[in-house]
């Protein structure tokens, strides 16, 4: 039979009795050292970033830890609290909400942009029409139906693109596909760019692969969940539903 070393393969931990290191790193050099922004890139990419680009990627994880108790990753793990799961159920019940529809639009406006850069900026009106069409109209990463004048969070992220960009740190390629996509669709009304779109330019610019900055959005919106699942543990409620419970739905059947 095989050894386990021979059974999984991996580039991320090597691990012996007194030793543990961290894609070739002794985590006793990274503890006090990285923060945690930087590991989560290290961990998953194998590359390090230097302070002004581990700004940029903490930004954009900031700024997408919760929503409020309306969206639905965050309701299901505030229900599930309710009815007496551990925290952990919990936040994997919220989590487990997050997929194309509500949480995958920084991946898919991310896709959006690299078909862009990859196909040229000429094309982008073509290239808009065409994931309308994949999409019901809707473009990823624009648009909001909460936000409708605007989502607060979305200057503040691309001033902090625009900065780095002035450093030299991103090459601004991406903030430029962005705004240019703004401006396509608000030729009628305006559509302004939001959080997923602003954070798929950081990403984007940081060279990160689309399903990977969906995982980074999971990571994110963890924060909300636990947060959330933890405040209804403290208020006592115990199976709360969808609904109020004097609420009565809509009976179709026969």
């Amino acid at each position: 039979m095989s050894d386990v070393s021979d059974w999984w393969s991996t580039e991320i931990i090597e691990m012996e009795p007194g030793s543990i290191s961290l894609r070739g790193m002794p985590i006793e050099n990274l503890i006090g050292e990285k923060s945690f922004t930087e590991m989560i890139w290290f961990m998953t990419t194998g590359n390090k970033l230097n302070k002004k680009k581990s700004h940029l990627l903490e930004a954009a994880l900031v700024a997408a830890v919760d929503h409020g108790p309306q969206a639905p990753s965050i309701a299901a793990a505030r229900m599930s609290a309710t009815c007496g799961v551990d925290i952990n159920n919990s936040l994997a019940t919220g989590i487990n909400m997050l997929g194309d529809i509500h949480g995958g639009a920084g991946q898919q406006a991310l896709e959006l942009y690299i078909d862009i850069q990859t196909k040229g900026i000429e094309n982008l009106n073509q290239i808009i029409n065409d994931y309308k069409k994949l999409n019901n109209g809707f473009i990823p990463g624009f648009g909001h139906r909460f936000h409708k004048l605007g989502d607060p969070r979305t200057p503040r992220l691309l001033d902090l693109v625009d900065n780095a960009v002035i450093d030299g740190e991103v090459s601004g390629k991406f903030i430029k596909i962005g705004r240019q996509i703004e401006k396509e669709l608000s030729n009628k009304k305006t559509i302004p760019m939001n959080i997923d779109g602003a954070t798929a330019v950081i990403y984007a610019e940081l060279g990160c692969p689309p399903p990977l900055a969906r995982g980074l959005f999971c990571l994110s919106r963890s924060v909300g969940i636990l947060a959330h699942t933890w405040e209804q543990m403290q208020q006592g409620e115990r199976i709360k539903g969808p609904t109020p419970p004097d609420y009565k739905w809509d009976y179709k059947g026969k």
